[in-house]
């Protein structure tokens, strides 16, 4: 890895420690040359997955489109930037999990929606309405019925515990 001041070739790492949630590894690093000191992380990539759209078209994954997806969810909800690369981490995890070289995008997008019913509701509901492709407010009541109704249901668990 090139040094970020005087662009030397060769570093060498002092430290390694995996971060907080456990999906990446924060390493310092020394330049052979100047001695500057510096931070890179390390992150699992998925690599060699093909992605089926609906019309049949294949691409190949792309994190960043991904990310894209839960951030127009997320947008203008509280999602500190740690809990949002966890979240990016954990559903790219289930994908993985699969061990599939292609992955349709329903399923991609049924696993974003089991990840972000659990996260935030306001933002599952935002994702599902665009994924689902709502048709009328009726569609949308019925959805949010049945989150109600899953609300109601922990709730009795927690008095009764």
């Amino acid at each position: 890895m090139r040094c970020p001041v005087c662009n030397f070739e060769d570093t060498k790492v002092v430290d390694s420690r995996i971060t907080q949630d456990g999906l990446s590894i924060r390493r310092r690093r020394e330049c052979m040359e100047c001695e500057y000191r510096f931070s890179t992380v390390e992150e699992t990539e998925i690599l060699d997955l093909t992605l089926v759209k609906r019309n049949g078209r294949r691409e190949p994954y792309q994190r960043q489109k991904l990310e894209s997806g839960l951030r127009k969810a997320l947008e203008k909800r509280p999602c500190e930037a740690e809990a949002f690369k966890s979240l990016a981490g954990s559903i790219e995890r289930d994908i993985q999990k699969l061990k599939k070289a292609e992955i349709s995008s329903e399923e991609i997008g049924e696993i974003v929606m089991e990840h972000l019913k659990a996260f935030d509701t306001v933002a599952y509901i935002r994702f599902a309405s665009v994924y689902r492709s709502f048709a009328d407010v009726a569609t949308f009541q019925q959805e949010l019925d049945k989150l109600l109704v899953k609300d109601a249901v922990g709730a009795r668990r927690k008095k009764a515990a």
